[in-house]
């Protein structure tokens, strides 16, 4: 059973092994085993990746959003990009200074046909066009 499905707050990613669940700051495999960036207990810098018997998946962390160590997970063979909160429908007071350099990063890894899940629901490519500019002008105006 291949699928990615919300599951209350969380993002399940089946493979025909394993199964992967996403929270914007921690992933977890069904065998426990779990990432989270460093700057939130974890152990991972930059990039971990997993096989989950029929599906790869590598999740990424491209800078802090709004609380920080906010994760990505990219799932390519499904074309799909879990977001978490590095996309929010409304800006907050503090923006660090890395989230709109990911969010930068993240627009150059969604391509036309990308389905991308923020923390809130889908997103289109254009939105994180929007959202980039909201970010750019809060923290630089």
């Amino acid at each position: 059973m291949r699928e990615i499905r919300r599951v209350g707050d969380t993002v399940v990613v089946d493979g025909a092994e394993r199964r992967l669940t996403y929270r914007p700051r921690r992933v977890t495999l069904d065998d426990g085993t779990w990432v989270a960036h460093e700057s939130r207990g974890g152990s991972m810098a930059s990039v971990w990746a997993v096989d989950l018997g029929d599906r790869f998946v590598e999740v990424v962390h491209l800078g802090h959003g709004p609380v920080g160590g906010e994760l990505v997970v990219v799932v390519p063979d499904a074309d799909q990009v879990l977001v978490g909160d590095l996309y929010l429908p409304q800006l907050p007071e503090r923006i660090d200074p890395t989230w709109p350099v990911a969010v930068d990063l993240l627009i150059g890894m969604v391509g036309p046909g990308t389905r991308v899940l923020a923390t809130g629901g889908p997103v289109d490519r254009d939105e994180l066009v929007d959202f980039h500019q909201l970010l750019l002008g809060a923290l630089h105006a």
